[in-house]
């Protein structure tokens, strides 16, 4: 017999009677040897007691049925917390966040939570643009700071930073501003 080592994972319902099994219950599993593999079984004690089998388990356990849990997916960022901090930090005005704040705003508008209504030059050279929250009409006037490409990495550290409480705004803006 070739050796089949994927094994189909657990049922949820027995194979036996075909009723479901039930979250934190005892459970059969065993495993069948045939020609094209193994075969899988997962019972209730009672019904595994009580089939007829022409076959002896290749293996055979107890334990005990866990229902699947279905988890969301994580983000390393969360989008509501970069929101909220977009929100904190043009609450501030402090000059020395600009390039967070800028970064902030991009991150958001690629994440379909902000786009981008206008950008407007402005005589000394700066150009300010124009974001709206999709969901909730929210508008925020960005100064774009012209982050050079050198400097992107260090401002997206200062980002997840915040984002992660691993910094304080103070913090941050000292890096940005060591005067």
């Amino acid at each position: 017999m070739s050796q089949e080592w994927n094994i189909r994972s657990r049922g949820h319902v027995c194979t036996i009677c075909q009723k479901p099994l039930v979250d934190k219950t005892p459970v059969v599993s065993a495993l069948k040897e045939t020609s094209g593999g193994y075969e899988r079984f997962d019972c209730h004690p009672e019904c595994w007691k009580t089939a007829e089998r022409d076959w002896d388990p290749f293996s055979q356990w107890d334990g005990v049925y866990l229902a699947p849990v279905k988890e969301e997916r994580k983000e390393p960022l969360k989008k509501e917390d970069a929101g909220e901090l977009l929100r904190k930090l043009v609450t501030l005005d402090d000059p020395a966040m600009k390039n967070v704040v800028y970064v902030l705003a991009v991150m958001l508008e690629r994440s379909k939570i902000l786009v981008e209504r206008d950008a407007k030059n402005q005589g000394d050279g700066t150009i300010r643009r124009v974001y709206e929250d999709r969901k909730n009409g929210d508008t925020f006037v960005i100064v774009d700071p012209r982050i050079r490409l050198e400097n992107l990495a260090e401002v997206q550290a200062q980002v997840v930073a915040l984002l992660s409480g691993t910094k304080t705004f103070g913090e941050v803006a000292k890096e940005e501003d060591p005067s």
